[in-house]
């Protein structure tokens, strides 16, 4: 079972479930878990591979492939161990996939969603850049690609945390570890159209999006456009792809309320 933390108000607070993006960890939610923690239960789990949970022994999954399918049930063992039937779900970067494949596989479990700096297509930048990294993958160290891929995604100097923070966990990733999950963001293209595009989940969802970030936001402003039933965007002005870490008050003061009025 994936690890995980958990800070415990009470059985009549609502859980909120935070899952990171790849190559983090669940230390990324360092700026969320003292405001979050005064007011609801907070489950944090670290991502097959990631943090303080180990690579399987014995894949479950489809040859040596990981799946967004399996590693989205994974997240919902968590909440099994812990008898927590239903919670919200806080997700950042690729995090918010999962977030959105549980809603898809098990909605009655998804009381709400936060997607932060979500990922819902990529463009034609961002696929020629996995398209380059996964023809070099095996023969150049994962760290050169690591770094390169955090400075496109976060160019500007305000964007320096989150750069450092992400580049310093993925270090924690053996080599192995690295291509099963870059290839899973290779081949993620289809799978985005299939969940975000395509329909409107009946679940309460938020977008947070840093106005900085370029390759992501576009994307999400016109399926928000479309989606108006259950969906809205909130824009965070002077920040980037990773919402939390630039500007945490922003984003847990709406998220917070968000999630509030969702349980009301």
């Amino acid at each position: 079972m994936l690890a995980y933390r958990r800070h415990f108000l009470s059985p009549d607070h609502e859980w909120v479930v935070f899952v990171h993006g790849a190559g983090g960890s669940s230390s990324i939610w360092y700026r969320q878990v003292k405001e979050f923690r005064k007011n609801f239960n907070v489950l944090l789990v670290d991502l097959r591979g990631h943090g303080d949970s180990q690579p399987p022994v014995l894949l479950p999954y489809e040859g040596d492939r990981y799946t967004f399918d399996a590693l989205s049930r994974e997240i919902l063992e968590v909440l099994d161990h812990e008898k927590i039937p239903s919670a919200h779900f806080v997700g950042i970067s690729l995090g918010c996939i999962l977030i959105r494949a549980i809603g898809e596989m098990a909605p009655e479990r998804v009381k709400s969603m936060v997607m932060g700096g979500a990922i819902i297509r990529l463009n034609l930048r961002s696929r020629v850049l996995v398209a380059l990294g996964n023809a070099f993958k095996r023969v150049m160290p994962y760290m050169w690609l690591y770094r390169l891929f955090a400075w496109i995604i976060m160019p500007r100097s305000r964007h320096r945390e989150s750069r450092t923070l992400f580049v310093t966990q993925a270090r924690r990733l053996c080599q192995k570890e690295f291509i099963r999950w870059f290839r899973l963001t290779y081949e993620v293209n289809p799978l985005l159209v299939k969940l975000f595009e395509q329909k409107e989940l009946p679940i309460p969802t938020l977008y947070v999006m840093g106005d900085e970030d370029y390759m992501f936001l576009p994307p999400v402003s016109r399926m928000v456009e479309r989606h108006t039933a259950f969906s809205r965007l909130e824009v965070i002005p002077a920040c980037g792809h990773v919402v939390n870490v630039d500007r945490p008050e922003h984003f847990n003061s709406v998220s917070m309320d968000f999630i509030r009025a969702a349980a009301a």
